[in-house]
């Protein structure tokens, strides 16, 4: 009980509650295939300005998101009761910040990728809000971490076409342009919609 009575204590900035409130009003989609491997990740927002944690994973060999942008976040472990436990963990794990302070403000959309893999991956995004920025502590699966400001997301010209090459093949996605850096595949199919729920982008 007194985890819940703080995160119903917890102030929220103007958007993370237009943010909660439109969450609170719609159903996430779920998808349920008979195999797959399961996810949590864990959009931590944070305020003056509103900004996301994304993080660069470390470079891996086998890890077919190595050096990406990403959430703090992943794959269900045996001993985690649901994939919002994974999230909480993966997020305390990987960038220090321990979720029990914060406020769960809702759940997106159940995503997949769109590259083949060995198995169906399901994503489940999970919306948290802190009243203001943690240190971060980095563990050894990430390489760096930033908050990136949702209103720079959202100005005109940053989402845009980026030609990648997957598996040998050069393809163009959706992407947004961070600094050096695109923001693609998963986390866009994820940040997109947050955005748009959090207001009108401007692009």
């Amino acid at each position: 009980m007194l985890l819940w009575g703080r995160w119903l204590r917890l102030p929220l900035s103007p958007l993370q509650r237009q943010l909660a409130a439109r969450l609170a009003a719609r159903r996430p989609a779920t998808v349920n295939p008979a195999e797959a491997w399961w996810a949590g990740v864990a959009i931590v927002l944070a305020p003056c300005p509103d900004a996301v944690l994304l993080i660069r994973r470390a470079e891996r060999d086998g890890d077919p998101w190595s050096g990406h942008i990403g959430l703090p976040g992943g794959r269900l472990d045996p001993r985690d009761p649901d994939l919002f436990a994974t999230a909480v963990r993966e997020t305390r794990e990987e960038v220090g910040i321990d979720l029990g302070t914060a406020r769960h403000l809702g759940t997106l959309d159940d995503v997949t990728p769109r590259m083949p893999l060995p198995r169906i991956v399901v994503v489940r995004p999970f919306v948290f809000a802190l009243e203001e920025r943690p240190p971060l502590d980095l563990g050894p699966e990430v390489a760096a971490a930033h908050w990136v400001e949702l209103a720079a997301l959202s100005r005109r010209g940053v989402y845009q076409g980026a030609e990648i090459e997957v598996r040998g093949e050069r393809r163009v996605f959706p992407a947004y342009r961070v600094g050096s850096h695109l923001v693609w595949g998963l986390t866009e199919r994820i940040l997109t919609p947050l955005l748009e729920l959090a207001g009108t982008p401007d692009r």
